[in-house]
């Protein structure tokens, strides 16, 4: 497995990863926010969207958000996020995810931030469990709603 920065020829295709890894959360899957999932050329313009590549398929993606841009969930400088994880139903439970967020947390640790932060959905039960492995801890003072009917529950890593 590879992890790198995903290539225009690729917004597409890292895309319909990330659409199609939620769209297996009944409480994630509205036109709006797959819309803003797919929009890779838009995440790459405040952010680094980093693949994982399989046999030459991309398995996975994920947003590596560094310090307060515009797609911050946080207004915390002294912090990197990370957002929109997502694996492929058939590459799961094989390190994808991980690899990905250990890159990010690698990044974060180059760039000298002292945090890194991410929001992920209630239902989201196998993310927390790596996220937790991972040393992050939940952070209840950032959750929050960006809609009436969706909670984001914040959690945190010291790095």
């Amino acid at each position: 497995m590879i992890i790198r920065a995903v290539r225009p020829s690729e917004y597409e295709s890292a895309g319909e990863v990330t659409v199609e890894a939620y769209r297996t959360l009944a409480d994630a899957a509205s036109a709006a926010y797959e819309r803003e999932l797919r929009d890779i050329a838009g995440r790459c313009a405040s952010g680094d969207v980093l693949v994982a590549e399989t046999d030459g398929r991309i398995v996975g993606c994920v947003t590596f958000v560094d310090g307060v841009t515009a797609l911050s969930e946080v207004n915390d400088p002294d912090a990197a996020s990370v957002r929109m994880l997502g694996v492929a139903a058939d590459a799961r439970n094989r390190g994808v995810g991980e690899a990905l967020m250990r890159e990010c947390i690698d990044r974060a640790r180059r760039s000298e931030r002292k945090r890194v932060r991410l929001h992920t959905l209630p239902s989201m039960t196998g993310a927390q469990r790596l996220y937790e492995r991972l040393g992050f801890r939940r952070d209840p003072d950032t959750d929050w709603s960006p809609a009436p009917d969706i909670l984001l529950l914040g959690y945190i890593l010291d790095v």
